[in-house]
């Protein structure tokens, strides 16, 4: 495994960070697929043999339960200072704009029940899920910044937002003497390089590291369409709603994947995200099986000359907006979003 520090702030994380949308009870959240706590330590063990020390869980993700499983299964495999825990919140709820509850409050909720959830002191890493027209940036950031003065957060990250937003919460942050956003979490892979135009380039020239989710496509950069069906890909309708559309025009870039794997004697997850580690810090992957980040691991010692990621590049033409990008707007403040499940205040462990 290879090490970087994650942008401007000191810590120093594994070229893979671990997703960990995928693990938690599958009876309590938005996925049928996710895995059980069992295998969930078993990956989780496997990315701490392979030198994996960044892991990125939500409070939304199967309500809580993700952070519960991670939390655990840390706490019992790894020292608290040798890993690096990231962890999200949500924007406020309809029913807490309704009551009055504050942006400062709303985050003060959400980190106290995601470090019960995790059962640490704090979390190394404390990431805005997605940007919250029914609220205030200022609140946002004041919020923030109390949980980092309380020691409950290292540092602050966001996702799932466009480079003006980012530029404008950080000015804001540096005028105000708040934390400014050290990374940012978007949707960025082979398929979909809408982050090319504004985000990459505002990153390098700010030193933002980006960590993008999504970075196999939700597998399909992993294998060829039809090949090693998984229960995610028959069930996650949000992949189907982020991917189906442009299936066609991407089909030839997988194709190319396919083919420079074979030629490099590798698989199809190495090529993919050998091609991503050459434009980010540390790409989001999920695992749910033991290949999955083993798999990962391996990318990072595959390097992809300039020609073949030329090669792979070619084909690509402009997406539409898709997933949480398409909603982040003001007419869409309101609307249930794929993370809406009504139930991310509970943080008690089962």
């Amino acid at each position: 495994m290879k090490y970087t520090k994650l942008g401007n702030s000191d810590l120093t994380v594994s070229r893979i960070c671990m997703g960990c949308m995928g693990f938690g009870d599958p009876a309590r959240g938005q996925h049928s697929w996710t895995i059980d706590e069992a295998h969930t330590r078993e990956i989780i063990r496997r990315g701490l043999e392979l030198g994996v020390n960044f892991f990125d869980t939500a409070i939304a993700y199967q309500s809580g339960t993700s952070e519960q499983y991670v939390g655990r299964a840390l706490r019992d495999m790894a020292k608290r200072e040798d890993v690096v825990v990231a962890t999200k919140f949500l924007p406020r709820t309809q029913d807490e704009i309704e009551r009055g509850v504050t942006g400062q409050k709303h985050i003060e909720t959400m980190i106290d029940t995601s470090l019960r959830n995790l059962g640490i002191d704090y979390v190394d890493l404390y990431i805005y899920h997605m940007w919250d027209w029914q609220t205030p940036i200022y609140d946002i950031l004041d919020g923030l910044s109390r949980v980092v003065k309380a020691g409950k957060a290292r540092y602050v990250g966001i996702s799932n937002c466009f480079a003006w937003q980012l530029a404008k919460a950080n000015a804001l942050a540096e005028r105000e003497n708040f934390p400014q956003f050290v990374s940012v979490q978007g949707h960025y892979n082979l398929i979909f390089r809408e982050e090319e135009r504004e985000m990459a380039p505002y990153c390098a020239e700010e030193n933002i590291a980006m960590t993008p989710y999504s970075a196999l496509a939700s597998g399909r950069l992993s294998r060829l369409p039809g090949e090693g069906d998984t229960k995610r890909a028959a069930e996650d309708s949000y992949a189907r709603f982020k991917y189906d559309a442009t299936a066609q025009q991407d089909s030839a870039i997988i194709a190319r994947v396919a083919e420079l794997a074979e030629k490099r004697g590798v698989t199809m997850t190495e090529v993919s995200l050998a091609w991503l580690l050459t434009k980010v810090t540390s790409p989001v992957v999920g695992a749910t099986k033991l290949r999955h980040i083993e798999g990962a691991a391996k990318a990072v010692d595959l390097a992809l000359t300039e020609e073949e990621c030329a090669w792979l590049e070619e084909l690509y033409v402009p997406h539409p907006l898709a997933g949480v990008m398409a909603q982040n707007k003001p007419a869409a403040a309101k609307e249930k979003h794929v993370w809406s499940t009504g139930d991310q205040h509970i943080g008690e462990e089962k």
